[in-house]
């Protein structure tokens, strides 16, 4: 394996595009990757800095990337492919994730160009810039153009990019061009079918993905094969065992550096509107026909389509907002929503959220979801619980009484990637009493292979042209056609101020979300 690695790191050192095959069994690809040329909008970025170059840097290590290939970073910082270099081994260092003697050979792959976003003529510049790095690379005209910018610039970029005939395909399918999105798409329901009209004038779908890394984790992806490769679990996955499901997603971080995007956008927009509406698709879904991006994606748009309208005219009952204030988190003291920089000390932008939701289908008819995602919570935690319900009939409640504790199924996301599932059994004695005990997968649990990260992943995909783990614009249109109501009502009702609880750091959030639904009970004594 290392002789295979230094060979191919001195074809590149030498300027020699790489003319070797990578072993089957140490590639993490399903086949060879198409050669292609990544350009990176925002390569000074933070987006940029702390997960797509790293993930790259992890990629070309494991033999994940196709064997011609390029990086090119655009920017309005001012650097040469030297300094970009720099910069980058600098960013890897400071990880400690740069080991080996494998730099030089990545290093060969990054090259940078100053680019201003709103010069039309930068962008055709930019064409020969390519055109000549896709001749010295061998790379085939094919392009992916990330967009790591910010959210604000994704229409002008794009526009750019398809006026100056950087968007177009090749009709003999030789030459195909890519365009990546982050969230959030939009704001709501009106500029997501705007940012889309600008998208598909100039790209077709196939070629528009919309990212969503939540996806892209290993424990998310496996949701689809625990629920759909087992015959135990499927027969129950209905309104006639399951009570509730339970979908948080909860973060010890706050605002950070990130006070100028959550100001505007909030806990709703920022996580609920695509990351918890995708893990409520994937516990919720009916099975597709067979395992392939469009059939998966009908199923998901069937979901959506069955969320109840949201009763805005009770959001009490059905909705709680906070912000975090100052508190104590892992024994040190860290402030409040409204004292982090950037931030207006009066402040009504909600940083927690639980809602309840109700599918109206067949399946689902009167199970209550709990969605629940919030800043500055007691513990990073992401998980989705499926509490079954109870025995209907208490055959011991002269022994036992009459509560039995009910079955629940946790698919544990992060920190921890793992299935677990408590029942009721007998304590070992000559009295009679119940204890609950779990049975407890680890998903790395025999496994010695690669481990993808969830950005290398979906570079990964990207290149591969696989669109299985990615938005499509239905999906985000039938989402932001269910949270647009509620963010109007919240954002435009009298009394917002009082409807936005406060909750201390460190804590699960407000008290009055355990009135609502029983999920942070749960989180907090660590079922």
């Amino acid at each position: 394996m290392s002789d295979f690695f230094e060979e191919a790191d001195r074809t590149l050192v030498e300027g020699r595009a790489p003319d070797l095959e990578v072993p089957r069994e140490m590639c993490v690809l399903e086949g060879p990757g198409e050669p292609c040329v990544l350009v990176i909008f925002g390569a000074s970025g933070d987006l940029a800095g702390r997960k797509l170059l790293p993930a790259l840097w992890n990629l070309y290590l494991q033999g994940g990337l196709p064997q011609a290939f390029a990086i090119l970073g655009c920017a309005r910082t001012p650097m040469t492919d030297e300094t970009f270099r720099a910069y980058t081994r600098e960013l890897l260092e400071s990880a400690g994730m740069l080991k080996g003697s494998r730099w030089e050979g990545f290093s060969r792959l990054l090259h940078y160009r100053v680019l201003d976003y709103g010069d039309p003529a930068a962008f055709k510049t930019l064409g020969s810039d390519l055109d000549a790095l896709d001749r010295e690379a061998r790379t085939a005209g094919n392009r992916i153009f990330y967009l790591a910018v910010p959210p604000g610039i994704y229409a002008w970029t794009a526009e750019l990019l398809g006026s100056s005939g950087l968007s177009g395909e090749d009709s003999n399918g030789v030459g195909w061009s890519r365009i990546v999105v982050e969230k959030p798409f939009g704001h709501d329901l009106e500029s997501a079918e705007q940012l889309d009209g600008i998208l598909h004038r100039y790209f077709r779908e196939h070629q528009i993905f919309r990212i969503d890394h939540y996806l892209a984790k290993e424990t998310v992806q496996n949701i689809l094969m625990f629920r759909f490769a087992n015959a135990i679990f499927e027969p129950l996955w209905n309104r006639r065992y399951i009570d509730y499901v339970a979908v948080t997603a909860a973060e010890t971080l706050g605002v950070e550096h990130r006070a100028d995007y959550y100001e505007e956008a909030g806990v709703l927009r920022d996580m609920f509107q695509n990351h918890m509406m995708q893990l409520l698709t994937l516990t919720a879904m009916e099975p597709p026909s067979i395992f392939e991006a469009e059939r998966v994606r009908d199923e998901k748009a069937k979901v959506y389509r069955a969320l109840r309208p949201f009763p805005v005219d009770r959001l009490d009952e059905y909705l709680v907002l906070g912000q975090y204030g100052p508190g104590v988190l892992d024994g040190r003291e860290v402030p409040g929503y409204r004292e982090e920089t950037g931030v207006s000390p009066d402040s009504l932008t909600p940083t927690f959220a639980m809602m309840r939701v109700f599918l109206d289908n067949w399946r689902w008819q009167g199970v209550p979801f709990y969605l629940t995602s919030g800043k500055r919570l007691q513990a990073k935690r992401t998980e989705i619980a499926i509490a079954f319900k109870q025995v209907p009939h208490s055959m011991f409640r002269q022994v036992l009484g009459e509560h039995i504790s009910a079955n629940r199924l946790v698919l544990g996301i992060h920190p921890e990637e793992r299935i677990t599932l408590t029942f009721q059994t007998k304590n070992p004695g000559a009295k009679v009493c119940l204890r609950t005990v779990t049975m407890d997968f680890n998903y790395h649990q025999n496994y010695t292979g690669p481990v993808l990260e969830a950005y290398e992943k979906v570079l990964i995909d990207c290149i591969l042209g696989d669109q299985m783990l990615f938005w499509r614009q239905d999906g985000v249109e039938l989402c932001w056609s269910f949270l647009t109501p509620i963010l109007h009502r919240c954002e435009t009702c009298g009394n917002r101020a009082e409807r936005l609880l406060r909750y201390p750091a460190g804590s699960w959030g407000p008290d009055q979300a355990h009135q609502l639904g029983p999920v942070l009970a749960s989180l907090g004594d660590g079922h």
